[in-house]
This record gives C-alpha cells, sequence and structure tokens, in this order.
C-alpha cells in the first residue's frame, strides 16, 4: 500500500466523521487526477465513504471500476446496500460474489433484519448454517436476537438461545445482553435472570440491561438490589434507575435518587434530566421541577429538543401553563414531540380553544401530526362540543391515514357522543378494526350521557362478554344511566359488582351517581342513610344532586340537611342557596327566601349567571336570560312569542315553581320565556337551514321548565334541537326527550 493511498484513505476518513459528500467528491477528484491506477484498498475505502454518506449511486460506480474486486470489496458494496434497505441490490451482490464469510452472511441478515423480514432473516440464517458454523459469529446472534425481539418472536429467540448454547456463544457479554433483553420485553424476566447468572463475567451493559429488565416488569425491589450490589456504576446505571421508577410511578424515589446522582457528581445527559423532569410532573412537584430547570441551564442542556419538551409537560402538569409556553417559545429546536406536550398541557388544563391553536400553528410550521398529536386536538374539540373543527380533524385523520390508530379513533368516537351525535359515534365504533377498553367506556359514556339506558347496559354486556375489564369511568357512565331510567334495583346490583366481581374499589364520582339514582327516583331518606354510611363525605356534586332532588320531590327536611353540608363544605358555592330557595319559593315561603338571598349577599356569594350559545357561520353567539344586545334581539322575541302561542294552544303549562321571585303571575311566565337556552333556539330556529339540527350548550342545568318547552318547539316545528346542558345532552325530537323525564 503506498503511501498516498494512505494518506487520501485518512482524508476520506474525515469526510465520513463530519458527513461530508462534497469534500469527499474532491478527493475522489484529485485521486483521480493524480492516481493512474488507484489501488484495490484505496477504491475499497472510497466506496465505504459513498456507502456512509449515503451515496449508492457514486458507491456503486466505483465499486464497478475495480479491475479485480476482493472479498472487502464485495463485503463494502454489499454492507452499504444492507444498511440502506436496497434489498434488491442487495440480493443481487451476495449472489454474485464468488466467496463469501461471516461478514457477507451478517449484511444479508442485518438487511433483512433492518426491515422487519422475519421469514427471510431466519431463511438467511439457515443458509448460513447451510455453508458452515464456522460463518457464525456474535454479530450473527446478536442480530437474530434483537430481531425476535423487535418482532415478537419469542419462539424464534428460544431456538436462537438454544444454537447460541450449541456452538459456545452463552458466555458471550456481546450475546448475553441482547438475550436478556429479548426475555424481559417478553415478560420472561426469570428467563433473563437466568442468562445474567450464568454469564461468569459480567460487565456494566449487562448490569444495566438486567436492571431495566426488572424494572419493565415492574421488580422494583430486584433492581434496587442489583443496582446497590454493583461495584461500579456508570450514568447510565443511575439514569436506568431513575427512568424505570418514574415509569413505575415511583415518582418520589426517582427525585430522591436524582439527587443522589448529583452529589456524586456524574455527568447527566438528556434522558436523566427527561425523567427527572416527568417525575416532577407526576408529583406535581413545581419546586423541585424549578430547581431541575435551572440545572438544565447550568449543563447547557436548554437546547435539546428531548429535555426542552419534558420541561414544557413538566410545566404544563404542574398547571403553569404560563412558564410552559415561555420555555416552549425560547425553545430553538421543536419537533412533534414538543408541540404535542403544549398542545397536551392546554387542553388537560381546560385551555381548549388554546390547544386548537397550538394544533394549527403546528401545521403552519410544517410538523405532521402523529397519531398522539391528532388525537389530543380532537379530544380538545370534544371538550368544546366542536362538532364543526373535529369534523375537519376527522378528515385529516382519514386523509393521512392516523384513523387507523386506536388512539384516533377513541378519541372521534368521544367527539361524537360529546357533540350529540351518538349514531355517529356508534358507526365509528362499530367500523373499528381493533377496540380497546377506552373504546367501549367511550360509547358506554356516550349512551348514558344521552340517558338511553338500555344502550348503555346492553353495550356494557357486549364488553364484559368480549371479555374486556371496564374502568372506573365505564361504571361511572353504566351508573348514570341506571339513575336517569329509574332502574335503582339495577344500579344497585352494577354497585355491588363493582367491587366482588371486577376489584374496582368505589370513589366518590361512583358514590354522586348512586346518591341521584336514589334521590332521583324520590328514595330520599334512603339516599340520607346510603350517604351515612359512605366511607368518605360527598362532594360538592353529591350534595349538589340530593339538594336538586329535594327540589324536584318538595322534601324540604332533607333539603335542609344537605344545603347546610353542601355550605359547610363550599361556603361560597351558590348551589346550596338557589336549590334550597326553590323549595322554599315553591312552598310560597319567601320570607326564608329572601333570607337566604340576604346571607348569600352578606357572604359574597354570587350566583353564576346562566347562559347559552350556539354556533352559526363559525361564530359563537352567546345569550343570557332577557338578552337584548344581540343585533337580531326583534327577530328572536318575535319568534319566541309565535312559539308561546302556539305552544299553549298544544297544551303547554308553564311550570312557575321554578320562577325564584315573589312577583306577578304573569311576570313569572315572562321571566320564564326568555331564558338563555329559548332565545338560542329561537336563534337556532331563524338561521339554521331546515333539516340541520339545532345546537346548543349551556353552562347550568336546564331547568324543568325549559325542558317541557323545548319539547312542544321540537313537535311544532318538526326540528330536532340538541341541547347539552352542565349535566348532559338532551335531544328533542317530535315532542320527547332523549332523557325521558328524568331530565
Amino acid at each position: 500500500m503506498s503511501s498516498n493511498s494512505n494518506y487520501y484513505c485518512s482524508l476520506l476518513k474525515i469526510c465520513t466523521e463530519t458527513r461530508n459528500r462534497s469534500q469527499a467528491k474532491k478527493i475522489h477528484c484529485h485521486i483521480l487526477r493524480t492516481i493512474k491506477d488507484p489501488e484495490t484498498f484505496l477504491l475499497n475505502n472510497l466506496v465505504n465513504a459513498y456507502g456512509k454518506l449515503g451515496d449508492l449511486t457514486y458507491a456503486r460506480n466505483v465499486f464497478d471500476k475495480i479491475p479485480q474486486p476482493n472479498l472487502f470489496s464485495w463485503n463494502t458494496i454489499l454492507f452499504t446496500y444492507s444498511k440502506s434497505g436496497n434489498l434488491s441490490d442487495m440480493n443481487d451482490i451476495f449472489n454474485r460474489m464468488p466467496k463469501r464469510d461471516g461478514v457477507s452472511w451478517n449484511s444479508l441478515i442485518s438487511g433483512y433484519a433492518s426491515r422487519a423480514l422475519v421469514t427471510d432473516a431466519v431463511k438467511g440464517y439457515n443458509s448460513m448454517l447451510g455453508d458452515g458454523a464456522a460463518n457464525l459469529n456474535r454479530i450473527t446472534f446478536s442480530t437474530m436476537l434483537i430481531l425476535s425481539s423487535s418482532q415478537g418472536c419469542i419462539d424464534l429467540g428460544r431456538q436462537i438461545h438454544g444454537q447460541i448454547v450449541k456452538f459456545g456463544f452463552g458466555t458471550y457479554v456481546f450475546v448475553g445482553c441482547p438475550l436478556m433483553d429479548m426475555y424481559s420485553k417478553a415478560g420472561f424476566v426469570y428467563d433473563a435472570k437466568q442468562v445474567f447468572d450464568e454469564t461468569p463475567e459480567r460487565n456494566l451493559v449487562m448490569y444495566n440491561t438486567m436492571i431495566t429488565g426488572f424494572l419493565r416488569c415492574g421488580m422494583v425491589e430486584d433492581s434496587w438490589s442489583l443496582f446497590h450490589s454493583m461495584r461500579e456504576k456508570d450514568p447510565i446505571s443511575w439514569t436506568t434507575m431513575i427512568t424505570g421508577l418514574t415509569q413505575n410511578g415511583l415518582y418520589k424515589e426517582a427525585i430522591d435518587l436524582f439527587r443522589e446522582m448529583r452529589t456524586e457528581g456524574l455527568v447527566m445527559d438528556q434522558f436523566t434530566f427527561g425523567s427527572m423532569l416527568t417525575a416532577c410532573g407526576g408529583l406535581m412537584a413545581l419546586k423541585e421541577g424549578k430547581q431541575a430547570h435551572a440545572f438544565v441551564i447550568r449543563t447547557n442542556h436548554m437546547d435539546n429538543v428531548f429535555v426542552g419538551s419534558a420541561l414544557v409537560d413538566m410545566y404544563c402538569k404542574c398547571k403553569r401553563i404560563a412558564f410552559a409556553e415561555a420555555v416552549f417559545k425560547r425553545m430553538t429546536h421543536k419537533n412533534v414531540v414538543s408541540w404535542t406536550a403544549l398542545l397536551v398541557g392546554f387542553g388537560q388544563n381546560g385551555y381548549s380553544e388554546e390547544a386548537i391553536r397550538v394544533f394549527c400553528d403546528m401545521q403552519r410550521n410544517g410538523i405532521n401530526p402523529d397519531y398522539y398529536t391528532l388525537g389530543s386536538v380532537i379530544s380538545s374539540c370534544a371538550n368544546l362540543a366542536s362538532l364543526e373543527e373535529g369534523s375537519q380533524f376527522h378528515g385529516q385523520a382519514l386523509f393521512s391515514g392516523l384513523f387507523s390508530f386506536t388512539t384516533v379513533s377513541n378519541a372521534l368516537v368521544t367527539l361524537y357522543s360529546k357533540c350529540g351525535s351518538i349514531e355517529d359515534a356508534n358507526r365509528l365504533f362499530n367500523e373499528m378494526n381493533f377496540r380497546d377498553e377506552v373504546s367501549w367506556t367511550a360509547l358506554v359514556s356516550g349512551y348514558a350521557q344521552f340517558g338511553k339506558a338500555d344502550e348503555t347496559i346492553d353495550l356494557f354486556q357486549k364488553m364484559l362478554a368480549h371479555g374486556l375489564k371496564p374502568d372506573e369511568v365505564t361504571f361511572v357512565g353504566v351508573l348514570s344511566a341506571c339513575s336517569r331510567a329509574g332502574l335503582v334495583e339495577k344500579g344497585y346490583q352494577y354497585f355491588e359488582s363493582m367491587v366482588k366481581e371486577h376489584g374496582i374499589m368505589p370513589v366518590v364520582d361512583h358514590y354522586t351517581c348512586m346518591i341521584d339514582l336514589l334521590s332521583r327516583a324520590g328514595r330520599l331518606e334512603e339516599a340520607r342513610c346510603f350517604i351515612n354510611k359512605m366511607p368518605m363525605p360527598p362532594d360538592a356534586i353529591g350534595w349538589s344532586t340530593l339538594l336538586s332532588s329535594c327540589r324536584l320531590h318538595g322534601n324540604l327536611e332533607v333539603g335542609k340537611w344537605a344545603a347546610a353540608s353542601l355550605q359547610e363544605l363550599e361556603p361560597n358555592n351558590p348551589a346550596g342557596y338557589i336549590l334550597l330557595s326553590s323549595i322554599y319559593a315553591a312552598k310560597g315561603k319567601w320570607d326564608y327566601v329572601s333570607e337566604l338571598r340576604r346571607g348569600m349577599r352578606d357572604k359574597g356569594v354570587r350566583k353564576e349567571p346562566g347562559c347559552s350559545w350556539i354556533k352559526y357561520k363559525g361564530k359563537v353567539h352567546i345569550f343570557s336570560a332577557d338578552d337584548q344586545t344581540s343585533p337580531f334581539s326583534d327577530q328572536i322575541y318575535a319568534e319566541l312569542d309565535k312559539l308561546n302561542h302556539k305552544m299553549i294552544e298544544e297544551g303547554y303549562v308553564p311550570d312557575l315553581s321554578t320562577v325564584l321571585h315573589d312577583v306577578e303571575e304573569s311576570e313569572k311566565k315572562k321571566m320564564l320565556n326568555y331564558h338563555s337556552e329559548r332565545l338560542a333556539i329561537a336563534f337556532g330556529l331563524i338561521f339554521i337551514p331546515p333539516g340541520l339540527p339545532i345546537r346548543i350548550v349551556k353552562n347550568l342545568r336546564v331547568c324543568g321548565d325549559c325542558h317541557n318547552a323545548t319539547k312542544y318547539i321540537s313537535k311544532i316545528t318538526q326540528r330536532e334541537i340538541l341541547v347539552r346542558d352542565a349535566v348532559r345532552f338532551h335531544l328533542f325530537k317530535d315532542g320527547t326527550c332523549s332523557c325521558g323525564d328524568f331530565w
């Protein structure tokens, strides 16, 4: 080998290390000008350089001009095609090779393995064995084990393990690590431990791999024991433990270990910081999160997109959305994970409109969403009951192919359920190729919100028949459906089956459903006894539920008890005062009503004003009671007056007991006529074309009189009216409501 060839090879090596393709081509030109007949060694290095720089055309041109290619020449071009995934040319070169060695076979097998072609890789491995066991080496077995692990082919992995032992590679650390990793990923952690124990000389990589296996299988104590038994640990050992503790929900332990690692003065990388910040977010430990943020800045990791995304996520989980947005804006590099972290943070903190804005900004910046991003923005549309935007994202899911991901299809089922299109939700559910527990629960909850008890219970039974395990949310839907249909005994049965059959301990939401079930059915004393036996007191929703039913059934005694309990729990919650006032007003006890109002005024308790809104041509029109601010007020009030005359002719009688004011009967009727939901409905009747449903959202619960009046309106106008209030959906059609009389 000449000194010139050696010099050029050194330059080509620098080009590959610096990824400088143009400089490599200049060196190639210089070689052609200065060397008449380049040595095979130099040409091999040129092929290798072009291959590593991703220029397959130049690599092949150089190879084809080698006068007498040797085995290294053939292996170099073969490896180039294998690495690039160009399997057709790889096979062509392999079949033309006059001679092959272990490197040749490993390149062939690796090419197939990189494209997850298990059958072809196994065929190549068997052919390699047929060519002679001497070709086998640690790379062969490592490649086959990694393929078996990534494709979940545990039986193939076991067969390879048998041949590892047979051919004497069982003591090789390089083989033992992927073997342990394969077994632990498949859940066979004791097989991984056996490989670990039977390897005489274990290095740090094996220890770290075994710790990862233990933590992956939830064996935290075993991982701690092995970690503490290590005579030396590298930063990867510490990071592995911190990451595993975080993934197992042991956030405090992860933070403590991070502190210890910092005390040891060890170098931390993006994965260390990422796991630490995840732990801080999981605990909502803002103080520790800020400390970690400061350390990230001091160690110059702020420009790392992985760490920046973890910081955004941490601040979002700690409910400091402004901090999260500030970090996001300062990030020099952003990827889909960064954008998704901010989008999800806005959504989970109740800023659904901002989440949709972030999604649109992301697309304007040329970042394509993944399935998790798209599922999250669809969930934000569901929270806003924004069918228009949600439908657009549905189209994007179909166009991009992301609809096939369960996360996206589940979000769409939830979207249509929450937007009142339960038929569309059911259709989507039936079109899904795979349904998990979330899919079933989304539809169960959707039917429950509509008060469709039979459909809810039927779907729940089908879910059980398919062998899927319901969770806490599923039972909230089932119990709610029983409550709204008045199925008290069946509700009791499901409540008891939670613990006895499914091992789910009831939480406050389930107890609230049971309070609603009993009190809605008029069994108020039974509801009081149930509350007294609860392991925890009801929350504000539970007390409000009981109090609301007391108003409905006129039970002053239980109502006073519920109101007092609610006022003690949340003194500034107006529900206790307002609902008790309703009971007094219905009984004509206006002095007590006045006293309660004075109490609210003296304590600074304010009632949330009721409002309803409807979307038309991309604009949201908001109405409050007796609202005169709309530019269409004259038309709206004229429409309501016309409807009111027709309703009375049809037999409508206003329920004046819902008016909490001691005024004349005519004034009470007038006050009822102009409730916010009726104004919104009138707007919809004027502007929403016939044949399309009128969709209304109300921030409070629809009052009994408006519920009854809307039935009449739907019958008179022959329009579908969908009202989503603070409790559930009401689909009014042909004079009936989807929730029946259990509004």
